[in-house]
């Protein structure tokens, strides 16, 4: 019942907004970074003040960096991701705001426009002086060279494009998903325990618009007693059953 209601409002046609965590890419292999057992468990996070100021913090970023890396090239998109390229593909999904870097969503084939990365991209990597972008893989390959600390042609310093504890949050990418969220109909978030700030707030945003707020998730989130439909589940299985329902109803 509760997936045909979601559904059902899907397929009214307004503005619907997904919002992923990392629920939607631990089905793909990508480690989860918060959980018990993950990898805060394991690794003291190197804060961004850290990174800027020590040759020796970034050498220990990037050689965990360095470790993640396989599990960042074997992953890839699962069938939730796939799904809501269906749903895109139909017409019937204004955005995808996530919390996740894996590049997944792009991966399974949404358009870079389509997606919103609160916290930056893991594929990508930034000079923290002029700004260019190149390639995690290049990275990758200098290190395994022995550049542990890889810099730019510049001089300034090398780091993937995600935010670490102690960075600012992106400011256009924060502003475009809080306002897609005070503006949508429809907001599903799928995979996420909403407890990490600024992006916990959406779902708030959203219901102050009076729009129908989902959650798919296999834990408890703030939102549960809030939302007009909770599933207890995994995004792989339960999201390809929604956008399938939906398109049904479109279909007639």
């Amino acid at each position: 019942m509760t997936i045909s209601q979601i559904a059902e409002k899907i397929a009214e046609g307004g503005k619907n907004i997904v919002f992923t965590g990392a629920g939607i890419s631990t089905e793909s292999g990508i480690p989860d970074y918060r959980s018990k057992g993950g990898l805060w468990d394991r690794f003291k996070p190197v804060y961004f003040d850290e990174f800027m100021a020590s040759k020796d913090a970034r050498i220990e970023y990037w050689k965990r960096k360095a470790e993640l890396y396989p599990d960042l090239v074997a992953a890839q998109p699962n069938s939730a991701h796939k799904a809501l390229v269906d749903l895109n593909d139909a017409g019937m999904l204004e955005a995808v705001i996530t919390q996740n870097i894996d590049g997944l969503h792009q991966k399974a084939g949404l358009p870079d426009e389509k997606v919103i990365e609160l916290h930056g991209n893991t594929c990508r990597v930034r000079c923290m002086s002029c700004n260019k972008t190149s390639s995690i893989h290049d990275a990758q390959k200098r290190i395994e060279s022995g550049d542990l600390a890889p810099e730019c042609g510049c001089g300034g310093y090398l780091k993937p494009d995600t935010i670490s504890f102690g960075q600012s949050m992106p400011v256009e990418e924060t502003k475009k998903a809080i306002n897609l969220s005070m503006n949508c109909d429809f907001f599903m978030v799928v995979g996420s325990t909403l407890l990490v700030q600024p992006a916990a707030s959406l779902p708030d945003y959203a219901k102050r618009n009076k729009a129908f707020l989902a959650i798919v998730n296999l834990s408890e989130t703030p939102y549960d007693q809030e939302c007009d439909a909770l599933i207890c589940g995994k995004a792989g299985e339960i999201v390809p059953q929604i956008v399938s329902e939906a398109r049904r109803i479109v279909a007639g």
